[in-house]
């Protein structure tokens, strides 16, 4: 009997029947043991569930508060900030550039003032939080820092993520401000700092999930992101760092795509591709620094404005494959978010739908539940030998930012991103509700509405942060910043002074503006 040939969306092709042929030499080692292909743990979630780290932020830091507390009296476990526009490019809400962009995408943070009012009543001590920042990502976590002092709470106490990821900016988000070389600088100088300060907070969260939301496949996903770390790791050794120390405080953020059992796959190979690299190339010991640990996110580009409660569906078998893959901490879309920012209802949604896998649906039970299974087992094998064969070809451009530079790994994704589109448009890869079983009218639903007014509010703010502040503190701050980056010192101890004295975001990014220069992707 024929049958049609069935491929992922890295071009693997998917048998009809698996077997033992298929994964020849098979052997297995326990979950919580190098290369740490069934986990980073022994008994992964039986001895603690994933984190449940529902992402938020809209308007204003008063109504992210409130949402903040709503999750977390539903069952959430930890935070996780979504940042706006300008603030992830260093404006500040009263700039020019980011009129009409305050609060759409994120909650807005121009100063001290609005991360206190965003903080306010939540117990830094007692929760982790994640940051999803990058260019500005030292003057988020410092701030962070600030209003944890101000609550009695040591750094040393401090528990969570900064994404501080600033490579994938250049090739899936273009969310960056300066060079590359000074980005790095600024990414190692805060490893460097959180080792002295902060010692529990994870000090970068290596994104894949935005690379792939660029439109890359499962293999691109996975090299590039790890030819990023490379690259992260080798700047922290030229600084002086040990890998077995920094390499501890590493983390990933990836992407929780729809072909379930690929993306199961596509997790376990990232760990051992990851065990390997830090082994063979850093020369890593330690089993916190080869361990890969991982955030996972449902995959935002894959949700369809057609149709939006089928992304109900998506999002929970998406999750269960990060679930199954070992996620450390996991966020779930809400169905609206094609069309809106999340509402109240459409964020519980989400956020039970976790429930549901951990409480229900026996997500907790066992370690590596598809350890061992043909397709799985061949699948994983695949995505991790055609990764490394993608992580050379950036190695023979001279590493990670070389390989941006040259444009090389934007084309990569382009292309990736054009064949898809072309199977969707063509048919060729069906989307319910979008290219079949389409509706002929769309059925309405409650959307977010953000509050015009919060603009105006957070306008005014950090109006008063200026007008109150001494003018003279925070102008011998701003120099100082300026000075330190002409040197090689450490960025963060001015920058936070200079937060301290209630500089704002935008003003501190303008100084080193100055100093760095900003980057041009036509120009490079």
């Amino acid at each position: 009997m024929a049958t049609t040939e069935r491929q992922t969306d890295s071009g693997i092709e998917i048998k009809p029947v698996y077997t033992e042929d298929d994964v020849p030499g098979l052997e297995l080692e326990l979950p919580g043991e190098y290369p740490f292909t069934r986990g980073p743990y022994p008994d992964m979630y039986r001895g603690r569930p994933w984190t449940i780290r529902q992402y938020a932020g809209f308007a204003s830091a008063e109504e992210t508060n409130a949402r903040f507390r709503y999750l977390l009296e539903r069952g959430q476990h930890g935070l996780s900030v979504a940042f706006d526009l300008p603030t992830q490019l260093g404006y500040d809400s009263d700039d020019s550039r980011s009129a009409g962009e305050v609060g759409r995408t994120g909650v807005p943070i121009d100063s001290i003032a609005d991360m206190e009012l965003l903080l306010a009543g939540i117990p830094l001590g007692e929760v982790s939080t994640s940051m999803t920042i990058n260019a500005p990502a030292a003057l988020l976590l410092l701030l962070y820092e600030l209003v944890a002092e101000g609550q009695g709470v040591r750094g040393t106490s401090l528990r969570g993520t900064v994404q501080n990821d600033i490579l994938k900016e250049y090739v899936a988000r273009g969310n960056y401000i300066f060079p590359p070389r000074p980005s790095m600088r600024i990414t190692t100088d805060l490893f460097a700092y959180c080792a002295e300060r902060i010692p529990r907070w994870n000090t970068i969260s290596i994104s894949g999930y935005h690379i792939r939301e660029a439109g890359s496949t499962a293999v691109q996903e996975l090299a590039f992101t790890l030819s990023n770390g490379i690259a992260y790791c080798a700047a922290a050794v030229e600084a002086g760092l040990s890998p077995d120390e920094f390499g501890a405080r590493l983390s990933f953020f990836f992407n929780a795509h729809n072909h379930f059992f690929q993306e199961v796959a596509k997790f376990r190979a990232a760990r051992r591709l990851w065990a390997r690299i830090m082994r063979e190339r850093f020369g890593a010991t330690n089993p916190r620094a080869l361990a890969l640990r991982f955030h996972a996110q449902t995959g935002g580009s894959t949700l369809t404005a057609q149709q939006p409660e089928n992304n109900v569906v998506r999002v929970a078998v998406q999750a269960l494959s990060a679930v199954c893959g070992g996620a450390q901490s996991i966020h779930t879309n809400a169905f609206d978010e094609a069309l809106a920012l999340p509402t109240e209802r459409s964020a519980k949604v989400a956020l039970r739908t976790q429930q549901i896998l951990a409480q229900e649906a026996g997500g907790t039970d066992t370690a590596d539940p598809f350890g061992g299974a043909y397709f799985i087992e061949a699948l994983t094998r695949e995505l991790e030998e055609q990764a490394w064969e993608l992580i050379e070809r950036v190695d023979e451009l001279g590493g990670a930012v070389e390989a941006v530079e040259q444009g090389f790994v934007q084309r990569e994704i382009e292309e990736a991103a054009y064949r898809h589109n072309a199977e969707v448009e063509e048919g060729r890869r069906v989307i319910v509700g979008v290219n079949r079983f389409v509706e002929p009218e769309a059925e309405p639903i409650e959307l977010q509405r953000i509050d015009p007014e919060a603009e105006r509010r957070q306008l005014e703010r950090t109006a008063r942060v200026r007008a109150e502040r001494s003018a003279e503190e925070a102008a011998a701050a701003l120099s100082e910043v300026r000075r330190v980056a002409r040197g090689e010192g450490n960025l963060l101890a001015p920058m936070r002074e200079a937060l301290r004295a209630r500089c704002t975001i935008g003003e501190i990014c303008e100084a080193l503006r100055e100093e760095f220069g900003t980057y041009d992707a036509q120009r490079g």
